[in-house]
């Protein structure tokens, strides 16, 4: 692949959309195989670009705004708790203005590489309040002056306390100083007040990994605290993170996770590496052993065994071997250029572990029972815990980012379809205040239009390659008149033009956003279908599912066995897995049941159905966490 060229299959584009959906699949499935998504190397680029201006960045400020760190001089920066607080202050930022996770390309967003903070700063776009009819002041769905009075003053209290030279407080022990507490206590308060009227940037700002921690540094120095009682909350954050990841890697949507996820790594290169976690790829593509100790051993017991050994260990040799260790894991992640792409949370790992661990060793009066009250140690398992452990066993109320299930493969999700009736297009009227156009509009201007569907269909075989996208491609033929007449999309390519930013929370696209893209856009019924599906609870061997039609809202419930996703081939050459139906509209008859009746449907004709939105069933979430 050259350096400015995309890898596609070798096919000619303006024949893909005359191959069956299901061969199409297949033919996206086994290309993944050898190449992955096939990204013109120049994208991966950008992100290299990309981490060393957030790491230079991240040097000049702390450097440059704190009297007592000489600027060229590392070695002095060690110990220096302002270091960490600053650090976190910034990597904070970063995220929290969409220049982290979910930015550019490989996050399909391409002109302009960035949404986030240009979707956020501005009113009229998509806004999501997690209990609009139970909490006053948050119903709509638009962006108001002040939703972004709230998000300019959180952003303004991370860089102020950037920006401030350290004090003397109680916990201060060096010329140094730390930062005061109000721009710490300020930020989370209004992350707080802002996550009632918005899911969306309250999620992007990543409280599951930083918030504790940073409410932590302002309570402490706030009511006296020392620099022990900060450090060590800091340890069981961090340690709750990768332990929130161990726990949810149990279970059998993992190895498929790491299969695509390797495989679309850009370092990977050799072809019998990739071809060696798949059984007899191109023609049986289950997981092979290889494949297994790759999640399992390299991942899962890594994540349970190794930040266990940087918690309690009092070893320095066992310390630094640990933390290295855990360094390289967040490299290895880093290189794999996950397509929802934390490139810097995960620089930002490699850069905190020695400095928490190491640099504050357990063995110097930094373990958990040097803490000045037992409380302390309590509260921080509390706060960092609570989420992982309700979220595995009720994903329905508990964002997967919040239950720290981010690379489990485990998540809610959906897949998408436009009638080929040209009706996607009505994404990019006036009245869906954006800062990009669709997806679709961005990749034609690249790749023109035949090569822009190749692309995002791939994204479909990417999620079928998955457990959860077999089981959407097996409900849909029942809800469509013929899967030939529409067009698949991956949600979360979606979600990052709906709302300006994507993490795989299927919570952000279900159907409460969906309604509010209808309301903007009228879609006609038939024209915009979605197959969500929940993650599935650590408890159960099931999968909820909903089946949305924009213009109609939920029409149909139901659950399937994960038994028999995973022993099905992405393209389901078997045909459709089995799925039990526990709800339906009662004036919804769907496409395949009505053709049985001999009710005329064809193709172009839409508006057959006149169906009253369906609400019923609906349970409502908790704020960044549905």
């Amino acid at each position: 692949m050259a350096f400015l060229q995309a890898d596609v299959p070798d096919i000619d584009p303006d024949k893909f959309e005359s191959i069956p959906v299901t061969e199409r699949m297949k033919l996206l499935a086994h290309h993944w195989v050898d190449h992955g998504f096939g990204a013109p190397k120049i994208m991966h680029s950008l992100y290299l670009v990309k981490g060393l201006f957030f790491f230079i960045g991240g040097w000049l400020i702390i450097g440059l705004s704190t009297p007592g760190l000489p600027l060229t001089d590392l070695g002095a920066w060690w110990g220096e708790l302002i270091v960490y607080q600053k650090a976190m202050l910034w990597v904070v930022l970063w995220s929290a203005t969409g220049f982290n996770e979910s930015w550019g390309p490989l996050a399909f967003k391409f002109k302009p590489n960035t949404a986030g903070y240009r979707y956020w700063m501005r009113t009229g776009t998509l806004r999501l309040p997690p209990w609009p009819e139970k909490v006053p002041l948050t119903k709509g769905d638009e962006r108001k002056a002040i939703d972004v009075a709230l998000y300019f003053g959180m952003l303004a209290s991370l860089f102020l306390g950037l920006v401030l030279p350290g004090q003397q407080t109680a916990a201060a022990y060096s010329e140094a100083g730390l930062v005061p507490a109000w721009p710490f206590i300020t930020y989370v308060a209004l992350q707080l007040v802002l996550s009632l009227r918005d899911r969306v940037t309250f999620l992007a700002s990543r409280p599951e990994q930083y918030s504790v921690i940073l409410l932590g540094f302002g309570v402490l120095t706030m009511y006296g605290g020392g620099n022990v009682d900060m450090i060590i909350v800091a340890k069981i954050a961090m340690f709750a993170v990768w332990w929130g990841a161990f726990i949810s890697k149990i279970g059998v949507h993992f190895t498929p996770t790491v299969q695509t996820m390797l495989t679309n790594g850009p370092l990977v290169r050799s072809k019998a590496l990739r071809r060696s976690l798949y059984k007899d790829a191109p023609n049986d593509l289950m997981p092979t052993r290889v494949a297994w100790f790759a999640a399992h051993v390299m991942g899962t017991i890594v994540e349970f065994v190794v930040p266990l050994i940087l918690l309690f260990t009092t070893n320095w040799t066992v310390a630094v071997l640990a933390a290295a260790f855990m360094m390289c894991f967040h490299v290895f992640i880093y290189s794999m250029f996950a397509l929802a792409m934390p490139q810097e949370w995960n620089l930002f790992y490699v850069f905190a572990t020695p400095i928490v661990f190491l640099a504050f060793f357990n063995g110097d009066g930094y373990a958990l029972w040097n803490a000045s009250s037992p409380w302390i140690v309590v509260a921080a398992a509390v706060l960092t815990l609570t989420g992982p452990i309700i979220g595995n066993f009720r994903p329905d109320k508990i964002s997967f980012l919040i239950s720290m299930r981010q690379y489990a493969g485990n998540w809610a999700s959906s897949t998408m379809a436009f009638r080929n009736n040209g009706c996607e297009a009505k994404l990019d009227n006036p009245e869906f205040v954006t800062s990009m156009t669709s997806p679709k509009h961005q990749l034609s201007s690249l790749f023109g239009e035949a090569g822009a569907e190749m692309f995002l269909q791939k994204t479909t075989a990417f999620r079928m390659m998955n457990t959860q996208g077999r089981g959407h491609m097996s409900i849909f033929p029942d809800h469509v008149d013929s899967m030939e007449n529409y067009r698949f999309r991956e949600g979360e390519v979606m979600c990052t033009f709906f709302s300006g930013w994507q993490f795989g929370d299927g919570h952000l696209f279900d159907e409460r956003t969906i309604a509010a893209v209808q309301k903007r856009c009228n879609f006609a019924p038939g024209e915009f279908l979605s197959v969500w599906t929940e993650s599935q609870p650590l408890h159960k061997k099931t999968i909820e599912y909903r089946v949305i039609d924009a213009a109609l809202g939920v029409v149909e419930r139901g659950h399937y066995d994960v038994r028999d996703v995973v022993k099905e081939q992405p393209w389901l050459p078997d045909g459709p897995i089995p799925y039990t139906v526990t709800w339906r509209h009662p004036e919804y008859l769907p496409a395949a049941e009505r053709a049985s009746a001999e009710v005329p449907s064809s193709p172009g004709a839409e508006g057959e159905l006149s169906v009253a939105p369906a609400t019923a069933g609906h349970d409502e979430s908790t704020v960044g966490m549905s």
